[in-house]
C-alpha cells in the first residue's frame, strides 16, 4: 500500500532519516516508535503527501483513502455531537451532502430532470456501497465507544472540552472507514473504558493503521509491526511492541560486539604501525598495512539504550490514617455524582480510582485536594501529611518566560543543577531542552513539567490524576519504577493499565450503584469483575 525507498529528509541542519525503506501493507497494523523529535509526525506527513522527501521516494496508490488524526482540533461548533461526526466522514459525508442537493432539485423538476436523475442514481449507489444510509448508527455506536452518553450525542460540539473535541475529531475518522488510519496518540484524552474500547476497534479493521501511542498494551494487542526512527535511521521489526524491545536489546548487542571487534582489528593493526613505522625493513608491510586501514569502512559506535531513572527523596512518615472521607457528597445541578462515601486510606495504601466516565473519579480526588467542597460531608486529612496533588490543570502555574532550567532551579533553589537537569532529564527535557522558554511549550511538555516539580518535593501523600498522559513509554517506565519504591502514600486515576497493575494495591470502583472498595491489585479487581473483555488481559 505505502513504500519508503530510499527517502531521505532533513530540516535545516537535522538529519532526521537517511535512505529510510520500508512498506505498509494492505490490512497491516504498524506501530510508529521514536523519541521525541525523532521524526514520527514527518512520516505521517509523508504518507498523507502533505511533505515531500529530500531524496528517495514515497510510492501510494492513486485511489487510497486516508484518514489523519492528529494532536489538534479545529474550532468546532454550530451542530450537534452526532452530526458533526457524521459531517467529518469523509467521502461519504460529502455525498450525503449532494444527494440532498440533489433531491432539492428532483422536486424542482426543472428542465435537467433527466441529467439529475442520472447524477442522483450515481451518487445513491456509492452512497449505499459506502453504508451512508446505516452512517448515522454507525456514528452512535463508536460515539458511545469514546465515552459519549445518548443524551449528549444532541448537545451543541461547540460546548465540549478540548479533550472531548478530541474524541469527536476521532470518531469521524473512524467512521470514514479509510483505506489507511494515521492516528498520531489516539489514546491520550480516552479513558480506560473507551480506550479498551478503541483497542478492540483497530485490532477488528479491515484497512490499515499506523499510529503511535504510549499505551504499550495497544501496541502489544494491536500492531504486528514496529517501524522505529533513531538516530537517523528506520528499522521495521515484524512484531508488537515486547517483540520490538526484545530484538532492539540483541540487535544493539550484536552492533555492540561487532563494533568492538572492529576497535580490536584496528588497535592491533595501529600497534603495528607505530612500532615499526621508523624500522626500514618493515616499511614496505607498514605502508600496505596503513593504505589497508584507509579502506577500511568504520563502524559507527552503537548508541546505548539508557533507561531514564529518578530517585525520590524519602518522604517523612505521616500518621497511620492518611486520608479519612466521611459521608461524602456532591451533586452539578440534578446529577449526583457522589452520595454517602465512606472510606479511610492508610499509610503506604496505594487506591486506584476506577469508573467510567461522569462516575466521579476527578471530583473525589479535587475535593480529597481541598480544591472542591463538598455539599456534605467531611474530607479529613492525617496527622502530618503533606500532599502533593497532580492534575492536568496544574501547569497553569507555570511561569511563561521562565526556561525549565529556571522554573526547577526557583522551585528548588538548593539544589545543584546537576540534580536539576538529571530530573528534567528524568521527564523527557533533555540537554539544551532545558532552556526552551515554557511558553513555547507543549501542553505535554507543561504537564510533566509540572509531574516533575511535583515528585522532586517527595511528600509522603501523592494524589495523582491521570499522571501518565503525554508520557511516553520510556517516561512513564521511570515513574513506575519510582513511584513503586516510593515510600508514602498514593490515591490516583489512571486509564494507563501498565501503571494500574504495577501500582495498585487497593482499587476503589465508582458505579451508579455506589462505591465498591477491593482490596487487591489491578489484577485481581479484573480476575473479580471481569471489567476487561476476553483476551485483553495481558498473556
Amino acid at each position: 500500500m505505502i513504500a519508503f525507498s530510499g527517502v531521505t529528509k532533513q530540516y535545516g541542519g537535522q538529519i532526521l532519516f537517511v535512505d529510510a525503506s520500508f512498506q505498509i501493507n494492505p490490512g497491516e497494523k504498524v506501530g510508529l516508535v521514536g523519541p521525541n523529535g525523532a521524526g514520527k509526525t514527518t512520516i505521517f506527513r509523508l504518507v498523507a503527501g502533505e511533505e515531500q522527501p529530500d531524496d528517495g521516494a514515497v510510492e501510494r496508490p492513486r485511489k487510497m483513502t486516508l484518514g489523519y488524526f492528529r494532536q489538534d482540533v479545529g474550532d468546532l461548533k454550530g451542530r450537534t455531537i452526532l452530526a458533526e461526526t457524521c459531517a467529518g466522514a469523509g467521502e461519504v459525508a460529502v455525498l450525503a451532502d449532494e444527494l440532498a442537493k440533489l433531491t432539492v432539485r428532483l422536486e424542482a423538476a426543472g428542465d435537467d430532470l433527466d441529467e439529475v436523475v442520472a447524477r442522483f442514481g450515481e451518487v445513491q449507489a456509492r452512497y449505499q456501497d459506502l453504508g451512508g444510509y446505516e452512517l448515522e448508527a454507525r456514528a452512535q455506536t463508536i460515539l458511545h465507544g469514546l465515552g459519549f452518553s445518548d443524551e449528549q450525542m444532541g448537545n451543541d460540539v461547540g460546548t465540549l472540552s478540548g479533550g472531548w473535541k478530541m474524541r469527536v475529531a476521532l470518531a469521524q475518522i473512524l467512521l470514514a472507514k479509510p483505506d489507511l488510519l494515521l492516528l498520531d496518540e489516539p489514546t491520550n484524552y480516552l479513558d480506560i473504558e473507551s480506550i479498551l474500547w478503541l483497542e478492540t476497534f483497530l485490532r477488528d479493521y479491515e484497512g490499515s493503521v499506523v499510529m503511535t501511542c504510549h499505551d504499550r498494551e495497544i501496541m502489544n494487542r494491536v500492531v504486528a509491526k514496529i517501524v522505529e526512527i533513531d538516530g537517523g535511521q528506520v528499522r521495521a521489526y515484524t512484531g508488537n511492541y515486547d517483540f520490538y524491545e526484545k530484538m532492539r536489546v540483541l540487535e544493539t548487542e550484536r552492533r555492540e560486539a561487532e563494533y568492538a571487534r572492529q576497535q580490536a582489528r584496528l588497535a592491533k593493526e595501529n600497534r603495528f604501525i607505530e612500532r615499526f613505522k621508523t624500522h626500514v625493513a618493515k616499511a614496505a608491510q607498514v605502508q600496505s598495512r596503513l593504505k589497508k586501514l584507509e579502506k577500511v569502512e568504520k563502524i559507527e559506535e552503537p548508541k546505548r539504550i539508557v533507561e531514564k531513572t529518578f530517585d525520590f527523596k524519602a518522604p517523612a512518615r505521616s500518621g497511620d490514617d492518611v486520608i479519612r472521607l466521611d459521608k461524602l457528597a456532591k451533586s452539578y445541578g440534578a446529577r449526583t455524582v457522589h452520595a454517602d462515601l465512606s472510606m479511610t486510606v492508610r499509610r503506604k495504601e496505594r487506591w486506584a480510582v476506577m469508573g467510567e466516565n461522569g462516575a466521579g473519579k476527578s471530583t473525589l480526588l479535587k475535593m480529597i485536594a481541598g480544591a472542591l467542597t463538598p455539599d456534605q460531608g467531611v474530607v479529613t486529612i492525617g496527622a502530618s501529611v503533606q500532599m502533593g496533588y497532580y492534575a492536568q490543570h496544574v501547569m497553569d502555574g507555570l511561569t511563561g518566560d521562565h526556561s525549565i532550567l529556571d522554573e526547577l532551579m526557583q522551585h528548588a533553589p538548593n539544589a545543584n543543577q546537576g540534580t536539576l537537569r538529571g530530573l528534567a532529564g528524568a521527564f523527557g527535557f533533555h540537554d539544551e531542552d532545558v532552556f526552551k522558554q515554557i511558553r513555547v511549550l507543549s501542553g505535554g511538555e507543561r504537564a510533566r513539567l509540572a509531574l516533575a516539580k511535583l515528585l522532586y518535593d517527595a511528600p509522603n501523600l501523592l494524589v495523582l490524576d491521570e499522571p501518565t498522559n503525554h508520557l511516553d513509554i520510556a517516561t512513564k517506565r521511570a515513574l513506575v519504577k519510582s513511584l513503586a519504591d516510593y515510600d508514602g502514600t498514593l490515591i490516583f486515576v489512571s486509564h494507563d493499565r501498565q501503571f494500574l497493575r504495577a501500582l495498585a494495591s487497593r482499587v476503589l470502583e465508582l458505579s451508579a450503584a455506589g462505591p465498591r472498595f477491593y482490596g487487591g491489585s489491578y489484577e485481581e479487581y479484573v480476575a473479580s469483575t471481569g471489567r476487561e473483555a476476553p483476551g485483553m488481559r495481558e498473556q
